[in-house]
């Protein structure tokens, strides 16, 4: 097996020095690493970048570059910035092997331009989020929209996005919902299906994209939820807004579901319904989230003997039935 020790960017390497001292890098063996996996798994984004330096550099535990590719995407969903330039690493090495990253940022050009959606995506990244010392809007926006034209979900989430925050092209809300309505649109399996195809000349493990289109598909619907509820570019809507939460809260986005719990105390798309709300922040507050655990318990407060224990059914039935048509 090739070496998998990254070459991470400076400041990643700087950072590491911090990590050292978190209780991922203390870890010694497979026994304490497994201890930290339930707060990984609650979302504790340092201990899942920590996991993710430990099983990418085999520290404590044989390496296992999908398994840090997992535990790098669950950081990086919560926006930690070393998990995106780790995984970047990690993408740039499975298509050109170890070597230097900026000499193999150089040599994907060629592949984007010769129409490789998968490859237009990434360097829409790299130039949208600097990650390689090189950031340019104009650019990012140029390679999204090539590999959304070819109907790559990801790419179209970032598309939307650019056009939401007027990132490289002029502020356009209705281009935005276009845009992530196609991405989200498209499941995990169909993506995975273009993927295949594509593997051959992309080069590209098809277990490190399945979790990067994952996290695309999530991300589009709490965007679209958030248009109709806020009402950017969009007819206010609190019904429509519910649904594309509901569909991002049942793949456990604890930010879909804190925020179906908010609408439905303050009755936002259907009437006030204490136990749903109840429901919603409980669900949440069990993936780690402290904010979702005091609304939860200020709820609670309020309600009858017999509203708590229908709350209390409610999260029961809603995790038997795996959080789908809570």
């Amino acid at each position: 097996m090739f070496s998998l020790l990254l070459k991470l960017p400076s400041k990643v390497s700087r950072n590491l020095g911090a990590i050292q001292d978190s209780d991922a890098a203390r870890a010694t063996d497979i026994a304490e690493l497994n201890k930290l996996i339930p707060a990984a798994e609650h979302g504790d984004q340092w201990i899942q970048f920590g996991l993710g330096v430990r099983y990418a550099d085999g520290q404590g535990t044989p390496q296992d570059i999908f398994t840090a590719a997992k535990w790098y995407t669950l950081s990086a969903i919560q926006g930690e910035p070393d998990s995106l330039k780790a995984l970047y690493s990690i993408f740039v090495k499975e298509i050109y092997g170890p070597q230097n990253v900026q000499a193999a940022f150089k040599r994907m050009t060629p592949a984007a331009e010769q129409g490789n959606a998968l490859i237009q995506n990434l360097m829409g990244d790299i130039y949208r989020r600097g990650a390689f010392e090189v950031h340019d809007h104009k650019l990012a926006f140029k390679w999204y929209g090539r590999a959304a034209k070819q109907d790559l979900a990801s790419a179209q989430i970032n598309l939307g996005r650019m056009y939401e925050r007027g990132e490289g092209v002029a502020q356009d809300y209705g281009a935005a919902l276009k845009w992530y309505t196609l991405g989200a649109r498209q499941n995990l399996d169909s993506n995975l299906n273009r993927m295949r195809k594509l593997k051959d000349s992309a080069g590209v493990s098809l277990a490190v994209w399945k979790f990067f289109s994952a996290l695309g598909s999530v991300d589009a619907k709490i965007n679209i939820g958030t248009m109709y509820f806020t009402g950017d570019g969009v007819f206010q809507n609190y019904k429509r807004a519910r649904r594309w939460y509901k569909l991002a809260a049942e793949q456990k986005n604890v930010r879909a579901q804190k925020k179906l719990g908010e609408m439905y105390i303050y009755g936002l798309g259907s009437r006030k319904n204490y136990p749903l709300a109840f429901m919603w922040y409980d669900v949440a507050a069990s993936q780690g989230s402290t904010e979702a655990m005091k609304f939860r318990d200020r709820i609670a407060k309020k309600l009858t003997p017999a509203q708590l224990m229908e709350s209390q059914n409610l999260v029961r039935e809603c995790r038997r039935k795996q959080y789908k048509g809570c």
